[in-house]
């Protein structure tokens, strides 16, 4: 084989998304950048589970690369026009209640988002979890015809993270199965769970999870995508406060 041809199936391979089955890192961005895609237009619903109460909302999501997004909550009507913005580190909600736009602090990052199970930071910066972690894979097995990574993440001593570890298990399609998240004696405190899989916008994703605190029985918050648009035509004013308060997308 010719220097020329080797460095051309190298391209070929890098091009198409695979990884080196030793590296944990590429195979959590490529699992993040698989679901988002460069630009993503979503609709889709949360309903939040109590013992004696459930609630549901309806909500359209904008996404740019990993560091800009928008949510805005679309249904009931109690809830409509609720929104979270995120620029890169910064991120803002917006109640038209109260018609006004508050600036999320990094000291309530972890706290619920729309009283959901779903955190600030789990709905905010993707690269986070890439750049503040160390990730090693710490299983390899094959399922139906796919090959599937337990990935362990520990965070870097100076990271800005409340998390001991974190436990990713992902295909080799790019299928997030599992996300399991530990506090710093090791103890499981919340795990988000894949329940359905579809072939949607020409890949296979998840399109529902279910985030669960473990140690609260018959609590639990599910995610449900209905429909998404990769590569999506997002104009530069979408993330803006300006849109966030007075909606134009």
């Amino acid at each position: 084989m010719t220097k020329f041809k080797l460095i051309n199936i190298c391209l070929l391979l890098l091009v198409s998304g695979s990884v080196n089955a030793a590296d944990g890192r590429q195979l959590i961005k490529n699992a993040i950048d698989h679901f988002r895609g460069l630009t993503s237009y979503s609709e889709a619903s949360m309903t939040i589970h109590r013992p004696d109460w459930q609630r549901s909302m309806d909500m359209k999501i904008w996404t740019q690369g990993l560091n800009k997004s928008l949510v805005r909550i679309t249904a009931p009507k109690k809830d409509m026009g609720n929104g979270s913005l995120l620029i890169d580190d910064d991120m803002w909600s917006y109640t038209p209640k109260i018609n006004k736009v508050i600036k999320i602090p990094s000291s309530m990052s972890h706290q619920s988002w729309m009283g959901s199970d779903f955190s600030n930071n789990d709905v905010a910066r993707a690269d986070d979890l890439i750049d503040n972690y160390t990730h090693t894979i710490v299983d390899e097995r094959h399922e139906q015809g796919v090959t599937v990574y337990v990935i362990e993440s520990v965070p870097h001593e100076d990271a800005p993270v409340v998390w001991g570890k974190e436990l990713i298990t992902v295909r080799d399609d790019h299928v997030l199965l599992e996300h399991l998240f530990y506090d710093q004696d090791g103890l499981l405190v919340k795990k988000l769970v894949t329940r359905e899989i579809k072939f949607i916008a020409g890949r296979n994703l998840a399109t529902i999870e279910r985030m669960q605190k473990v140690d609260v029985e018959d609590e639990w918050t599910e995610f449900r995508l209905q429909h998404i648009e990769f590569n999506a035509d997002i104009s530069k004013n979408t993330f803006t406060l300006s849109n966030l308060r007075n909606p134009r997308f």
